[in-house]
């Protein structure tokens, strides 16, 4: 099956509201290939452009997406089967007003450093705006000033569906998904969203070439992709969805973001013991003793509106929820 492409060029969203309008249609099972922007939409293309503030639209996502036969109550998979840079080069920014250590004695803002990527195999440029990468095994980004190279390992930083009731930007993570910036939104993964309006809408972008789990300074290195995903409705579930859940071939990660770290650590470790209850056919307190045995709690990113975390059951304890 050939991939349909679907390109921000044609539709790219700065919010996740429940009344989204799709710029494109597809059948449960549609293989695509999603191109995407920076999440800077280019502002920052040499380290003398800094932004004094975060900008009012940021993290475009490429879409709303439209998958037949979604429906309130249904589970949409999304399969990420490779994403590739298509621009040779990041970015890595401070912004005053945003990040971990905003404010802190030490910590310049604003400042941009850009990421040039390499590949060991070529010599070239990660992309040269051609949209051809070299394998994340080869492939190297730098920032200047520090003697090391940095392993490319590219994520979706945004990804999500249309809200039920509430609307919320694209920097912001909720049940929906939205901003999760989460290192394991990779190639070779999956990740299930709750379907709260028809055609779920989904919607992607803000991809990183590299981020740290914790996202610190507010950025990884953000760049420009072409993410190729592969999407299924999972008509009447066996388990009801209410947050995203990411699927490795080591695990089950329930993902949660609340206001604090405790309060989204407490909504994960719900999330988890509700799975391994159904799974082991016991009460929701032995799942909860068995949880601190064998889960494990994950932090994706402290810089967002809201902070986002995921616990980690491997599957050698969690079977399939589906």
């Amino acid at each position: 099956m050939s991939r349909r492409t679907i390109s921000h060029e044609t539709g790219a969203i700065y919010e996740f509201t429940p009344e989204l309008e799709p710029i494109a249609t597809v059948e449960s099972g549609a293989q695509l290939t999603v191109e995407t922007r920076d999440s800077l939409d280019g502002a920052v293309q040499s380290e003398s452009d800094v932004l004094e503030s975060v900008p009012a639209e940021v993290n475009a996502a490429t879409g709303p997406i439209a998958v037949e036969g979604a429906e309130p109550g249904d589970v949409l998979r999304v399969d990420i089967d490779d994403i590739r840079l298509t621009e040779d080069r990041g970015r890595v920014i401070s912004v005053d007003g945003f990040g971990l250590l905003d404010g802190h004695e030490g910590i310049e803002a604003p400042r941009s450093r850009i990421t040039p990527v390499e590949s060991e195999s070529d010599g070239d440029g990660n992309g040269n705006g051609n949209g051809e990468r070299a394998e994340r095994s080869d492939a190297t980004l730098s920032i200047a000033g520090i003697d090391a190279d940095v392993p490319v390992e590219p994520l979706i930083g945004t990804i999500g569906v249309a809200t039920e009731s509430e609307s919320h930007t694209t920097l912001v993570p909720h049940d929906h998904g939205g901003n999760l910036d989460t290192t394991d939104l990779c190639a070779g993964n999956a990740v299930y969203f709750p379907v709260f309006q028809a055609g779920a809408m989904l919607a992607m972008g803000d991809c990183k070439a590299a981020m740290a789990d914790g996202e610190m300074c507010g950025t990884g290195a953000e760049i420009r992709t072409a993410i190729d995903v592969t999407v299924e409705v999972l008509s009447d579930p066996e388990t009801e969805l209410e947050r995203p859940l990411i699927e490795t071939p080591e695990a089950w990660k329930p993902v949660a973001s609340a206001d604090t770290l405790e309060a989204a650590c407490e909504i994960a470790t719900r999330d988890a013991i509700e799975l391994l209850a159904a799974e082991h056919e016991v009460d929701t307190t032995d799942a909860y003793l068995f949880a601190s045995l064998v889960g494990g709690l994950e932090i994706s990113q402290v810089v967002d509106p809201l902070v986002t975390v995921r616990n980690a059951v491997p599957k050698a304890y969690l079977s399939a929820p589906f």
